[in-house]
C-alpha cells in the first residue's frame, strides 16, 4: 500500500476476511470476472430459448427484451443470473431430456431476478462486512492489550465475527434459493406447465453433489437436496399440470439442439453416445450430419442434410446448416438460397442468419452482389448489433466498394465488439478524418474514441 497508516492493519485484516469469504461462499463476482465464461452464438438454440423464456418472463411481468440470455460453452448442468442477464450452459441443454427441465431452471433463475436477490445480497454483504470488520478491529484491540490471554481472545473474536458473517450470509442465500424455488413453481403454474422438470433437476443435483450425511446444513449456500426435493415434490404433485408433456414440436427442436451441441462439442462419438437408443432419429441424423461436416467431409454432410430437408422442409435450421456447409466448402453462390430459405422460415428472424446470407454473397466474388450484401449485413447487424462477425464482413464489403471511411468505421465497430479497444480507437480516429464532423457516424466513432476501458479488479 502506498499510504500505510494506523488503518493499515485493519485494512489488511479486512482484505484477508474478504478473501476467506469469497473462497468459502463460492460463486463470487471476482472469481467469475477472472474466468469469464466462453460465450456461444447460435440462431437455432437462441430461438429455442426465446420460446422457453417468453411465457415465463411474461408471467413474471418482465418485458420480452428486458432480460438477455447468453449461452455458455460449459459441459456442466448449470445456469445463473447476474443483474438482468441470464447465462445457461450448453451442458444443461444437452443433458436435459425434455424441454420442461430447462424451462424449470429458467423459472428458478427468473425467481432470483424478480426477487431482486442479487442486489439485496450485495447490499447485505456490504453491511455485514462493516459489522465483521468492527468485530475484527475489536479483536485487534484485544491483541494490542497484550499477553497470551489477549492473543487467545483476539483470535476467537476475529474468527467468531468472520464465521458469524459467513453463516449469516449463507443462511440468507439458502432462504433466497427457497424463495426462487417457490417463485419458479408459481410461474410454471401461471403458464400451465409442469414442475416435474424442476423436480427432476433437483434429483439430478442430489445425485451429483453426493453430500456427506454429516454435512453441516448451515455451511452450504443452497438448501440440502433432500429438503428441496421434499418441498418441490409436495407442490409438483398437487399441481393439475404435473403430468402435462411438452408439445411434440418443442421436443423435436429440443432434441435437434441437443444433437447440435453434442456434434460441436464431442463430435460423432458424442452424438452416437447421446442417441444410442435411436440412431435413426431425426436428431441423431442431424448431429451425424454436423459431425460429418466438422470432420471436413462436406459432400457427405450435404447429402445427409438434404435427406433431412426432404423430410422436414420447413425446419429453418436445416437450411441454415446447409448454407454453412456450402459456405465453408467455398460455394458461396450455392449457399445464398439456403440462407434465404432459413431466414424466411425462422420466426425470430435471427440477425445471425442475415449476416450469414450477406457473407455468402461476398464469397461469390461477384461485385454486382456487393450492394446487396451490404444491405443484408446491415439488416442483420440492426437486429443483432453484438454479433461476432457482422461488422467484419461489412468492413470487407465497403472495402470492395472503395469506401474507405465506412470500411474503417465498420472495422472500428468490429474491434470494439470483440474487446480490442486500442485497435477500435485507432480505426475510429482514421475513419473520423474522412467523415463529416457531427454526423451520426462521426458521433458514434467519437463515442468509441472516448470510451474508457474498465480497469480489471485484481
Amino acid at each position: 500500500m502506498k499510504h500505510f497508516s494506523i488503518l493499515g492493519k485493519a485494512t489488511l485484516i479486512f482484505l484477508f476476511f474478504l478473501s476467506v469469504f469469497s473462497s468459502s461462499a463460492g460463486d463470487s463476482a471476482a472469481q467469475r470476472k477472472r474466468s469469464a465464461p466462453p460465450l456461444v452464438r447460435d440462431a437455432e438454440i437462441e430461438g429455442l430459448l426465446k420460446d422457453y423464456t417468453s411465457p415465463i418472463f411474461a408471467a413474471a411481468g418482465l418485458g420480452k427484451k428486458s432480460i438477455k440470455i447468453y449461452l455458455v460453452n460449459k459441459p456442466e448442468f448449470n445456469a445463473f443470473v447476474t443483474g438482468r442477464l441470464m447465462f445457461i450452459n450448453l451442458g444443461a441443454i444437452q443433458t436435459a431430456l425434455v424441454p420442461n427441465e430447462i424451462i424449470g431452471v429458467i423459472a428458478h433463475e427468473t425467481g432470483h431476478i424478480v426477487g431482486g436477490h442479487l442486489h439485496r445480497l450485495r447490499d447485505r454483504v456490504e453491511k455485514a462486512q462493516i459489522l465483521a470488520v468492527l468485530g475484527m478491529l475489536a479483536g485487534v484491540g484485544a491483541a494490542v492489550a497484550g499477553g497470551e490471554a489477549g492473543d487467545a481472545a483476539s483470535g476467537a473474536l476475529i474468527y467468531g465475527s468472520g464465521d458469524a458473517f459467513r453463516r449469516s450470509t449463507l443462511s440468507y442465500q439458502r432462504e433466497e434459493e427457497r424463495s426462487a424455488d417457490r417463485t419458479a413453481f408459481n410461474l410454471l403454474q401461471k403458464t400451465r406447465q409442469s414442475s416435474k422438470g424442476l423436480l427432476t433437476t433437483f434429483k439430478r443435483f442430489s445425485r451429483s453433489l453426493n453430500l456427506s450425511a454429516n454435512t453441516d446444513p448451515y455451511r452450504v449456500s443452497h438448501p440440502l437436496p433432500r429438503q428441496r426435493i421434499a418441498f418441490m415434490t409436495e407442490l409438483a404433485h398437487a399441481s393439475p399440470y404435473f403430468s402435462k408433456l411438452d408439445s411434440k414440436s418443442l421436443q423435436f427442436r429440443h432434441d435437434m439442439a441437443r444433437a447440435k451441441i453434442a456434434a460441436y462439442t464431442r463430435g460423432g462419438v458424442g452424438v452416437r453416445r447421446l442417441f444410442s437408443k435411436n440412431l435413426n432419429s431425426p436428431a441423431a441424423r442431424y448431429g451425424d450430419a454436423i459431425a460429418t461436416y466438422l470432420a471436413g467431409s462436406y459432400g457427405a454432410a450435404i447429402q445427409k442434410i438434404n435427406k433431412l430437408i426432404k423430410q422436414y422442409p420447413n425446419f429453418a435450421f436445416l437450411h441454415e446448416m446447409k448454407g454453412e456447409i456450402l459456405l465453408k466448402s467455398g460455394k458461396g453462390q450455392a449457399a445464398i438460397k439456403p440462407f434465404q430459405r432459413a431466414y424466411k422460415l425462422d420466426k425470430h428472424k435471427s440477425g445471425i442468419i442475415k449476416i450469414g446470407l450477406g457473407h455468402a454473397m461476398l464469397e461469390t466474388g461477384n461485385r454486382n452482389l456487393v450492394d446487396q450484401a451490404i444491405k443484408e449485413l446491415k439488416a442483420g447487424i440492426s437486429r443483432d448489433p453484438k454479433t461476432g462477425n457482422g461488422y467484419e464482413y461489412l468492413a470487407r464489403a465497403y472495402g470492395m466498394k472503395g469506401n474507405q471511411s465506412l470500411a474503417l468505421a465498420a472495422a472500428a465497430e468490429h474491434n470494439f465488439n470483440i474487446g480490442k479497444y486500442k485497435q477500435a480507437k485507432q480505426y475510429a480516429m482514421r475513419a473520423q478524418k474522412k467523415l463529416k464532423t457531427g454526423s451520426p457516424q462521426w458521433l458514434r466513432l467519437h463515442d468509441i474514441i472516448k470510451y474508457k476501458v474498465p480497469k480489471r479488479k485484481r
